[in-house]
């Protein structure tokens, strides 16, 4: 019977000091001994975003009682774990070097394999901890910092389809929500308030809609809707049927691009069945599940979500990155160091900056 692998997960890339403890098990699926996330909303709300050096001092203070935390609810000690896995970009240089150094200090203290994970990765992955998934995949990236499509081809495999060529989705969601004083973070505040508005009060842009292939921008809605919070003058109902168009229109932008994304999937893998991943800390919101659900019914295909608790950051999908890795024997040594930008698809094109052609 073969051993089944556990890794110890540690992320520290922004916001969330988190560890975890994952053992693969039978089903090539995880079971997830102890997934430990602590929060800095508090400490950040009153500055409406991530203040880097208050999230590093944070990650220094929570980081030794976080993973002792998660080794305890694990009940499994270092010395029986098969390797330590833990952030290494991209992310905030400060919050990244908190998190990779411990995580090499314990792994060359124990004697351990280290493996530095792309952030990205463990999202790509993160369906995996609970569901079998079939390579290759096309997946949608949709949180803070990043918004792309790519094929998942295997592990450390990956060829970019589209990505945001301005804000990243969950940017353009924080903006709308601090330009509507909806709260912190963002995303959540204004998918709670958009509930009470009529989504179709506004028309909004979708930015580079029918041009550019799977390839986003959310520059131009952002500034609609900082155009028209400026009308509002106190009004509750017409803030709340901002939110509601802006959630709509973004609904509709990812329709009309995911749409375009599985065309490009198809001719470039030739495959008809495959499967959709849909990941990331945006990816928690029900709205945008119900619509790229309604996509795959449409179109016939399988879309996937990780569960809510594995859609924004956490060590769980760090570890599990660390155990495919190790399985490859794809393994880090020790100077290994962190990378404000990592991308999946180290050839695709950079597509942000003056003279972009699209």
């Amino acid at each position: 019977m073969a051993k089944k692998i556990t890794f110890l997960g540690i992320e520290t890339s922004c916001d969330e000091t988190a560890a975890a403890v994952i053992r693969e098990n039978d089903k090539g699926t995880a079971d997830i001994l102890s997934n430990i996330v602590s929060s800095q909303i508090e400490e950040h709300k009153k500055f409406g975003g991530v203040v880097p050096e208050l999230a590093a001092r944070a990650h220094l203070e929570n980081i030794e009682y976080i993973i002792n935390t998660a080794l305890k609810e694990s009940k499994i000690s270092i010395d029986e774990m098969d390797g330590v896995a833990a952030t290494a970009g991209p992310g905030l240089i400060v919050c990244l070097t908190v998190g990779l150094n411990i995580g090499k200090s314990i792994a060359a203290f124990s004697n351990k394999p280290f493996i530095g994970i792309n952030h990205l990765e463990g999202h790509a992955l993160s369906p995996g901890l609970e569901k079998k998934i079939q390579f290759p995949y096309l997946f949608l990236l949709i949180s803070g910092g990043h918004t792309q499509f790519l094929i998942v081809r295997g592990i450390n495999k990956y060829e970019q389809l589209g990505t945001t060529i301005d804000d990243a989705l969950g940017e353009a969601f924080d903006k709308t929500a601090k330009m509507l004083n909806l709260g912190y973070p963002g995303g959540p505040h204004v998918e709670k308030f958009a509930k009470l508005g009529d989504k179709n009060f506004f028309k909004l842009p979708e930015p580079i809609i029918n041009k550019a292939g799977c390839n986003l921008s959310f520059a131009g809605l952002k500034t609609a809707v900082l155009r028209e919070s400026k009308k509002i003058k106190g009004k509750d109902q017409i803030k709340y049927n901002l939110a509601a168009s802006f959630q709509n229109t973004i609904n509709k932008i990812l329709y009309k691009k995911a749409k375009v994304a599985v065309k490009m999937f198809k001719e470039k893998t030739k495959r008809e069945n495959f499967q959709f991943v849909v990941a990331g800390g945006v990816a928690a919101n029900k709205t945008i599940r119900n619509s790229l659900s309604s996509l795959s019914k449409e179109m016939n295909f399988e879309t996937i979500y990780p569960d809510i608790k594995f859609c924004g950051d956490n060590a769980a999908m760090i570890a599990w990155a660390g155990i495919q890795r190790f399985k490859k024997n794809i393994i880090d040594d020790f100077t290994l160091s962190v990378k404000s930008r990592w991308p999946l698809d180290k050839d695709a094109p950079y597509m942000k900056g003056p003279g972009l052609k699209l």
